[in-house]
Order: C-alpha cells, then sequence, then structure tokens
C-alpha cells in the first residue's frame, strides 16, 4: 500500500464534509437545471451505440477515514485514498464485455480481461469464456465488487483466505438456478509480477430462489494453488496468511501466520450462503485454507467464518444477479448493491460477526474475532457514503490487543 497521509481527528471529517458538501451542491445544481436530467444516475461517462454496445470510463475513486481507540498505542488514525481505478470498458450485452481499469493508488491492475458470452457469439450457449486477469472465486465477499461492499472492509477471514486476483482463463455456466465457475490461473506471475505458480479453482451455486427481492443462494468453492518462483534455487516458495482488523489504512496485523517457508501448495475451501427477503438479508461464509510444506516442514491448516444481516430503512431490495451481489456482468453496467427509489436515496443498516483462527500447532497466528456495525448511504448510482464502527477483539501468544475503529468513506463510482 501507498504511504498513508496522516490528519488531525478534527481535519479528517471536516475533508470528508466537504466532499460531501460539494457532491450534494452540484447534485441540487444538475437537479435544477434541468427537469428531464437525473444526477444522480445519468453521467455523460459513456457512450452507448444503437445496437447497444457500450463504451467508457470505468472509475472507483475512494476516499476512507480511520480513527482508533482502545488500542495500546499500536494503531494510528489516518485518511487517505483508499482506492482510484481508472479504466476504459467495452460491452455489447449479450454478447461480450472487456474492460482494463488501474488502481493508481495501490499502483497495480485491477481488472483486466475480455469475456465473450457463447450464445450471442455462435449462436449457441454453452458457457461464458473470460480471458486476462480477475478475481479468483473462493471468497464470497472478495468476489464481491469493491464498490458495492456491504461494510468499509472485508470480514476476517476472507482477508486471509481469499487469494485476489490471478491471470489465465476461467468458463461460467450460469442458469436462474444453477450456477457453475471453472478457473484456470496459469500464468506463470500476474499482472504486476507477483504470486508466481498456478492456480486452478471451481465455485458451484444452487439458486432455488431468484428473483428481484426474493434470493436463496448456496455455494460451496474450492481451489489449488500451487507455489512456484521464477529464480528457483534462491528463495524457498513460501506462503503468508493475515488479516487487519477490518481497516483499510493501517500496517497493523493483530493475527499473522508468519511467513511458512518451504511451502509447496495453498489449498482453499469456502461454502457460502445468501438469503434477501424485501429490505432484509442475511449473509455468511465459511473458509478454510491448508498449506502444504516440504523440506519436514508440518502443514498448516486454518479457517473463520462470518454472518451479516441488513435491513434497508427505506424499503429496496440488495441486487442479486449472475450468483452474486451488484453484478450485472453480462447484461449491463455493474450498479450498486442497492438501488434507490427515492429522490434523496436509500439507507441501510448491517451488523456482522467475523472469526478467524490462525493457530496450529507450533505456529501461534493469533485468534481475533470482530463485531461491526454499519450504515450505508446511495445516493443514486455512483455516490455512496459509509459509516462503520469496529469492535475487535484478539488474543496472540500472551498478547491480547482489542481496538475499537471508526471508519468513514466517501465513493464515487462509474
Amino acid at each position: 500500500m501507498t504511504p498513508l497521509r496522516r490528519d488531525s481527528t478534527a481535519t479528517a471529517p471536516r475533508r470528508l464534509a466537504v466532499a460531501l458538501g460539494l457532491w450534494l451542491g452540484l447534485g441540487v445544481a444538475g437537479c435544477c437545471h434541468a427537469d428531464d436530467y437525473d444526477f444522480y444516475s445519468n453521467w455523460p461517462t459513456h457512450v452507448t451505440a444503437s445496437d447497444g454496445t457500450d463504451f467508457g470510463l470505468a472509475v472507483l475513486y475512494q476516499y476512507d477515514v480511520n480513527q482508533f481507540s482502545n488500542d495500546d498505542g499500536k494503531f494510528e488514525d489516518a485518511s487517505t485514498n483508499r482506492r482510484r481505478y481508472l479504466g476504459l470498458y467495452l460491452r455489447k450485452p449479450g454478447v461480450y464485455d472487456a474492460i482494463a481499469q488501474y488502481d493508481f493508488q495501490a499502483k497495480q491492475w485491477a481488472d483486466a480481461f475480455v469475456r465473450f458470452r457463447s450464445g450471442g457469439v455462435i449462436g449457441k450457449d454453452i458457457g461464458n469464456f473470460r480471458f486476462g486477469y480477475s478475481k479468483t472465486p473462493v471468497g464470497f465477499e472478495g468476489v464481491t465488487s469493491s464498490s458495492a461492499t456491504t461494510f468499509v472492509e472485508t470480514a476476517l477471514p476472507t482477508q486471509a483466505v481469499w487469494e485476489g486476483r490471478r491471470a489465465g482463463v476461467d468458463w461460467a455456466w450460469i442458469r436462474s438456478h444453477f450456477i457453475l465457475n471453472i478457473g484456470d490461473y496459469f500464468w506463470r506471475k500476474d499482472f504486476d509480477g507477483n504470486n508466481p505458480g498456478r492456480t486452478w479453482a471451481g465455485r458451484a451455486a444452487w439458486v432455488p430462489l431468484n428473483k428481484p427481492g426474493e434470493v436463496l443462494h448456496l455455494g460451496i468453492s474450492a481451489s489449488r494453488e500451487k507455489l512456484d518462483w521464477a529464480d528457483e534455487g534462491t528463495v524457498p516458495p513460501s506462503a503468508r496468511l493475515r488479516a487487519r482488523p477490518e481497516d483499510g489504512l493501517s500496517p497493523v496485523r493483530l493475527v499473522d501466520s508468519g511467513t511458512l517457508s518451504y511451502s509447496k501448495a495453498v489449498d482453499r475451501q469456502g461454502f457460502e450462503a445468501l438469503w434477501i427477503e424485501g429490505p432484509w438479508s442475511l449473509q455468511g461464509e465459511y473458509l478454510q485454507a491448508q498449506v502444504e510444506r516440504y523440506k519436514g516442514k508440518p502443514d498448516y491448516d486454518t479457517q473463520g467464518y462470518y454472518v451479516f444481516g441488513t435491513w434497508t430503512l427505506t424499503g429496496e431490495s440488495r441486487f442479486y444477479s449472475d450468483g452474486n451481489v451488484a453484478d450485472r456482468r453480462y447484461n449491463g453496467r455493474d450498479l450498486q448493491a442497492i438501488r434507490p427509489t427515492h429522490a434523496w436515496g436509500a439507507l441501510e443498516v448491517a451488523v456482522r460477526y467475523s472469526e478467524l483462527d490462525l493457530n496450529d500447532g507450533a505456529i501461534t497466528g493469533g485468534k481475533e474475532h470482530d463485531w461491526t456495525v454499519g450504515l450505508n448511504w446511495y445516493l443514486g448510482e455512483h455516490l455512496k457514503f459509509q459509516a462503520n464502527y469496529v469492535w475487535a477483539f484478539s488474543d496472540r501468544g500472551n498478547l491480547q490487543v482489542n481496538p475499537h475503529i471508526f471508519e468513514m468513506r466517501a465513493q464515487v463510482y462509474f
């Protein structure tokens, strides 16, 4: 992560308030100058041809504020840009979509792929084929778009187990009540020159209920990452599993396996569930990972889970499509998890519990469980504001640190 800009506890919220004021001012101006123009959803950031082909900018900007207390002086308040994605996309609904997007904050690629829907290309639906750099499927929260997460940061087990993005090819079979996704991420290093090796992954889901405002999704996922290094014989391959206390700006990890040298492979499994009924929803996932090692080193196992519930005070439902929340992969652009039906937006409250155990044998990676409450304000399709409060409880050997974290985020997305 790039160096953080530290602000006083007074300055950071003030900057967030200024940003909020500017965006609201623009919204009022837009509404006042054109009765038939909807500022909150109709931004001139793309062009659509008569045949439906859509070309435009792909932008995600997030500004975060993190404030810590009850932390024994181990954390420092911070505020900075969390993500600065900039890219281009080209889509023809039902036929293909392509995107190339770079995160100028982390200085690494985000999504960069081309995907074809066979029904629109060859006239027969045998699945959808994607080539390039994209998210691996083990981790329901990880697969969810970074612009559409319910909480400011992903849960503890998602941080530790989800592999992230890899380069290769994957195939998806999408049906109303069944989803199958298989990927071979064969690129020896990813687009940033990191994570050498190869991963095979799969995900399957049964969706017995699948209509707007009424969803039941039950899924499983698994992957095997075979570790490898470009300079074989110089540095032994290693793995490492760790998590921040559900904040994104501090480098401190309260639970950490440490470097697991002489690691041969990492196996990951996930069991996921989602229920949506009108303005209510429940989501949960159990994740586990096993690190296979050699040179007489013991194998390493870890596991964790999270569960959260949401309630949209303004009555809207979370949007579900193609096996995920807020994802219209083939029929249009990705949108917010909640589509506001009121001029002043939609309000969502959420509560999450997450737990992660990184202890195994002689390795004392630590245990942690967190409680998080959140409030999300969706202003149309492109603006979102989030506030979270996290109670973290960690135990690693003789060290116990239980920080409280207040987080705010302002987001622009299109």
